[in-house]
């Protein structure tokens, strides 16, 4: 069936306009619109005076129209107007066109949020409650409760803005959410607690910077859809993997309207730049938070449904799912990849962002059907002047048909290492038969990113992330515990790799907290000590708790707040994690530019050798022993002959990485003969001690290696001339 009506003719000035920049665009003079449609018949541009107004002031009947972009040119008009559209084409949804003229749409270039949307029946184009579902056509206005965009003025002082460009091996990435970690920071003032504004308060700032990360990954900051469903339950899309417009940053974290969220962030760019911080934001262009077809028409679906979003191709009533959400953005579309490549570009030229973190990234590779590593999407980032210059991380995977693309992007590519997290989990669990596993991850995971000629630093590691248990809930729960998410506890992974020492959940059992603290210890050791790039989830170094939920994605509340309220226990965690991460940046040995390989690299012993807890290198059947429990990484320090990013030798000291994920403590003989070929004797690097005996042994010694523990020891001296360069 078809739905049409007149447009309605404005009697104020209008102007042709043209059809690039799409957007609104304010030159100073007046606002020149500009909207993609393929497929519509007729577009009406409609202002608002007022966020409350239920009806706009005016309309404007849009007739220029140059291939399928529409346009046109309001003289005199300013920033700060709201605005949306109303598309007027076939409503025919057993072809895929949803057009329905009595929705106002937001426009998908709109740099800012004027209105956010409040949820009515109005805003579906079908009948609520109707029999026939999506096919039924709904003739409500929803001008009162539709999102708006508003116009904005671009320029900011920027002053001395310059990106870190921090090298990758040298890169720290902590993943965070701009509300989470400053909605219950005691020393950030109230009005600036949850928002952008609040990281750059001096108290955060101190905290990243005592830390030692480099890189701030915020989790998504585009404007976001809290789902229907989650709102009427009290509860809320905290995540942000929902988007509602690629340009436009949160309203919600911003301390002065939805309008100065712009301002805001850009404001937070230059104090994390200022105090020498990255921002990596987290980017969702698999998706909409229009849903399915039982979603709301809000933007996309009502501007071009069958433009936008992959259809069914056997029935294009229905959309293709490749994210779980119900729509995929048909990246296949030219225009598609236009908006995705405009607004990453926006993000960088206007907004100061150093890169970005794909979510699902594999569904963008989706041109037609099977993931293309060869497609539009890929092609057109790495020949772009400016996104090819950014930092670009995916997550390599999608819930479509062969969607796990782990170790098969771009090389210009790094990738969440799921690989990595899995093995480490499952190893310092106690899992037997992971050794020779775990050592690959441990190395950078040459298996799944040398071949194609990467470098280690392809490899994001990480242990935790947002999706998941926190490190604290990882040591403390068997089992996910999601009932506050209201699903009867279905939603979130059923496996986790976790364990909870015995208990589940709180306890004051010290031999239970000495166990989770020990396991906790581990497993940050190891990610800051392996090859790659590491990854700390945000509040991790807090040892904060989400009580077992492993899919707060809907909680925003405590149970995602950061908590900084810290007893002894957890302050002596935040100082081992501050210690660990600082040992990493003095030692280039743990954050190299090349593979180990095990081989001679300028010298006599090879650059680093698997160790037997018998006093000798692993050999081929070691690695399939499920029994050995306990093993090491040799580092000859001397032998690592490398350079930095400006072509200067560096040489480091002779480090013995041991790991015992048994349940006994393990006799360990240590190596006879530092390379250096001078004397020496071992020490238990002191941030590492743990309770090894002795702390400090002669080589060829034995020492005890307790269970559940990563260690490290130095050969010292290592070099008595003296020539210990650190990084």
């Amino acid at each position: 069936m078809s739905h049409s009506a007149q447009p309605v003719t404005s009697v104020q000035a209008v102007w042709p306009g043209r059809p690039y920049p799409l957007g609104a665009t304010w030159d100073g003079l007046g606002v020149n619109f500009a909207l993609y449609s393929q497929h519509a018949e007729a577009v009406e541009l409609v202002l608002f005076d007022h966020p409350d107004d239920p009806a706009p002031s005016r309309t404007i009947e849009v007739t220029e129209r140059t291939g399928p972009i529409w346009h046109v040119y309001l003289p005199g008009l300013r920033p700060g107007q709201l605005y949306g559209y109303r598309v007027y084409g076939p409503y025919r949804p057993e072809e895929g066109h949803r057009f329905n003229p009595n929705k106002v749409l937001l426009d998908p270039y709109a740099k800012a949020i004027g209105r956010p949307l409040r949820w009515h029946d109005s805003l579906f184009g079908y009948k609520i409650g109707d029999p026939a579902g999506d096919l039924s056509f709904s003739e409500e206005d929803s001008a009162p409760y539709a999102p708006l965009g508003a116009v904005v003025e671009g320029c900011f002082e920027w002053g001395d803005d310059r990106p870190p460009r921090i090298p990758w091996e040298d890169t720290i990435i902590y993943e965070t959410h701009v509300k989470g970690i400053t909605k219950l920071h005691p020393e950030v003032p109230e009005p600036l607690r949850g928002t952008y504004l609040g990281l750059t308060c001096e108290p955060v700032l101190e905290h990243l910077k005592q830390l030692g990360v480099t890189t701030i990954q915020l989790l998504p900051v585009h404007a976001k859809v809290h789902d229907r469903h989650l709102v009427e339950r009290g509860l809320r899309n905290y995540w942000g993997y929902n988007p509602l417009c690629y340009f436009a940053p949160e309203p919600e974290y911003a301390t002065n309207g939805p309008i100065s969220a712009v301002r805001e962030f850009k404001m937070m760019v230059r104090a994390l730049h200022a105090a020498g911080f990255e921002v990596i934001v987290d980017v969702v262009y698999n998706h909409t938070g229009e849903g399915g077809v039982l979603g709301p028409t809000l933007s996309f679906r009502g501007i071009d449904n069958r433009a936008y979003y992959k259809a069914d191709p056997n029935n294009p009533r229905f959309l293709v799912d490749y994210t779980g959400t119900g729509n995929t953005l048909d990246v296949g579309n030219p225009y598609v990849i236009q908006l995705i490549m405009d607004s990453l570009r926006y993000w960088v030229t206007e907004m100061h962002v150093d890169g970005f973190r794909f979510d699902l990234a594999a569904a963008l590779a989706r041109e037609l059907y099977d993931v293309d590593m060869l497609s539009t999407f890929f092609q057109v980032i790495q020949q772009d002047p400016v996104l090819s210059q950014v930092k670009l991380i995916a997550e390599p995977w999608d819930v479509g048909p062969g969607g796990y693309q782990v170790g098969h992007f771009p090389w210009q590519w790094t990738e969440w290492n799921g690989r990595y997290r899995d093995a480490v989990r499952r190893f310092w669990r106690g899992d037997r038969g992971l050794n020779g596993e775990f050592a690959t991850r441990f190395a950078g995971s040459s298996d799944l990113y040398e071949r194609s000629g990467r470098r280690p630093f392809a490899s994001i590691n990480f242990v935790t992330a947002h999706d998941g248990f926190t490190l604290e809930d990882l040591v403390s729960y068997t089992k996910k515990h999601n009932e506050a998410n209201l699903e009867g506890n279905r939603d979130g992974m059923d496996e986790n790799y976790s364990t909870n020492c015995g208990v589940e959940g709180p306890t004051q059992d010290p031999s239970v907290l000495a166990c989770r603290e020990a396991l906790k210890r581990s497993l940050i050791s190891t990610l800051f000590l392996s090859q790659g790039v590491p990854m700390l989830l945000g509040g991790d170094e807090l040892s904060r708790t989400q009580h077992g939920n492993n899919n707060a994605y809907c909680q925003d509340n405590e149970i995602s707040w950061y908590n900084w309220q810290l007893d002894t226990r957890k302050q002596q965690f935040l100082e081992f994690v501050r210690q660990t991460i600082w040992f990493r940046k003095q030692h280039r040995s743990f954050r190299r530019r090349h593979f180990l390989t095990g081989l001679p690299n300028g010298g006599e012993a090879p650059d680093a050798v698997w160790w037997h807890p018998e006093g000798r290198p692993m050999r081929h059947e070691d690695w399939t022993n499920p029994e050995l429990t306990a093993f090491g990484l040799l580092l000859h320090g001397d032998a690592i002959q490398g350079t930095d990013e400006h072509g200067r030798p560096f040489r480091d000291d002779t480090f013995l990485i041991l790991f015992n994920n048994g349940s006994e403590a393990v006799p360990v003989v240590v190596p006879e003969v530092c390379s250096c070929g001078k004397p020496h004797h071992w020490e238990v690097v002191p941030v590492f001690q743990r309770n090894v005996e002795p702390p400090t042994c002669a080589p060829g010694e034995t020492l005890s290696l307790p269970p559940g523990v990563l260690t490290v020891l130095v050969a010292v001296p290592p070099f008595s001339d003296g020539n210990t360069e650190p990084a």
